[in-house]
């Protein structure tokens, strides 16, 4: 009866520490798959960053310039839209897609020339 009643203790810890074991490995497996979606996410605020500038620079060689454009960058792509509201004031929008995730700036110049002056740049959840 002894010998039962060792074995059934001994099943039970052992039961006890395979589930424990397991759960913190699935626990390691999603905070693994956390991190790796932060870094995506963090990669497509700069690939729509990196619009933004491209945004700026067409406006820098160009005042008038209004318009679109798409860019295939670093295994993603971004795109932006600049729309004029007169005189200086320009209207930007970006967004960069990595691996189907996505993130949004919208920037707002003041003036054009001679220097840009930007007034408003914030990341936004849809423009």
């Amino acid at each position: 009866m002894k010998g039962y009643i060792a074995l059934i203790s001994i099943l039970i810890i052992t039961a006890v520490i395979i589930l424990a074991a397991l759960s913190a490995g699935l626990l390691g497996v999603s905070e693994a798959d956390l991190g790796l979606e932060k870094n995506q996410s963090s990669i497509a605020y700069y690939l729509a960053l990196a619009c933004v500038e491209e945004a700026l620079q067409q406006i820098h060689d160009l005042d008038t310039f209004v318009g679109s454009n798409n860019l295939p960058l670093n295994n993603g792509t971004c795109s932006y839209t600049v729309s004029s509201q007169g005189g200086g004031n320009r209207t930007i929008i970006a967004s960069g897609n990595f691996l189907n995730i996505i993130r949004k700036i919208k920037a707002i110049t003041s003036q054009v020339s001679p220097t840009i002056t930007v007034t408003s740049w914030q990341e936004v959840a849809d423009f």
